[in-house]
């Protein structure tokens, strides 16, 4: 009888135990995952910050191709309309 109350008491304990060890596994996958879309979000933040300056830059080239005869408004206007889109 005495046997069978402490396997009862060891198995309580390890199922605690083991109740423990799955909750810190989950909590840790879940911060990794949370830590992985974090740095996807700066990348991709990161990468639209370079676009946005391409953009940029093209447009200022056009303008000083525009402001110097080269291109004419229409084709400004064309050339600028095919970058923003």
């Amino acid at each position: 009888m005495l046997a069978n109350i402490i396997y009862l008491v060891v198995f309580i304990i390890l199922a605690f135990v083991l109740s423990i060890a799955v909750k810190a596994i989950t909590r840790g996958v879940e911060a990794k995952q949370t830590l992985k879309e974090e740095k996807n979000f700066q990348l991709n933040k990161e990468e639209n910050k370079i676009s946005n300056k391409e953009i940029v830059n093209q447009l200022k080239e056009l303008k000083d191709l525009n402001d110097s005869g080269v291109i004419s408004d229409d084709e400004f206007q064309k050339a600028k309309e095919k970058i923003l889109n």
